[in-house]
């Protein structure tokens, strides 16, 4: 297994970030400090033999992916460099991953090294999302002349915004959907207004004796 790390960084005032004296002179309500969104590249080769991966492979790549602690906010996507790709071995890695409940993803990142002949590669980027730099107490001068922002101003709301966000990369670019069905769409309020309220129902009556009263 080989692992990659790339960077991707969110393009917002992030250059202000790396700056000593940015955190002295910012008098705007928008924060210096930003989420920094970083994606590791891991990659695995397994064995095709006549377009089908075999029980042992599966066995395989099933450890790997036990190991990678695949889970949501994981993209995960195969490379496959044969003529008319192993379409039987690529249904089978694409049950293996519905069973976690993901998705396989069209876009394959780039990877280190070819792809063995008779192998198919399996990738998983994974994003990690942090605001480096935080807490910020310390780089902010007593004297206020510009009346700027504190220097440790937004790093709490974008740590946490780093921390609960489900997949970093929304961070760089929001979640796309084509799908529009209104059913699903109208599902929670549905829920809400058909789920019977607390209390609703009638008080259960119980009989007590002497001796529980005292």
């Amino acid at each position: 297994m080989k692992k990659i790390a790339t960077w991707t960084i969110l393009a917002l005032a992030t250059s202000l970030a790396g700056c000593t004296g940015a955190a002295y002179s910012n008098t705007s309500l928008e924060s210096v400090h930003q989420p920094v969104v970083r994606n590791n590249i891991y990659q695995f080769d397994v064995a095709v033999s006549n377009g089908e991966l075999a029980p042992s492979e599966q066995g395989r790549l099933q450890g790997w992916l036990d190991a990678m602690g695949v889970r949501y906010g994981d993209r995960i996507a195969i490379e496959d460099p044969s003529v008319y790709g192993a379409g039987s071995a690529q249904a089978t890695v694409r049950s293996m991953v519905g069973r976690r409940g993901l998705l396989l993803s069209d876009d394959v990142p780039v990877t280190t090294g070819a792809v063995p002949q008779g192998y198919m590669r399996v990738v998983v980027t994974r994003a990690t999302a942090s605001v480096p730099g935080c807490p910020n107490w310390d780089s902010k001068s007593a004297i206020n002349i510009t009346n700027s922002t504190s220097s440790n101003y937004g790093c709490a709301t974008n740590s946490n915004l780093a921390a609960m966000v489900a997949d970093p990369n929304d961070l760089i670019k929001g979640a796309s959907s084509n799908r529009t069905d209104p059913s699903a769409a109208t599902r929670a309020i549905k829920t809400y207004r058909e789920k019977p309220q607390t209390g609703a129902g009638d008080l259960k009556s119980s009989a007590t004796s002497k001796e529980d009263s005292q």
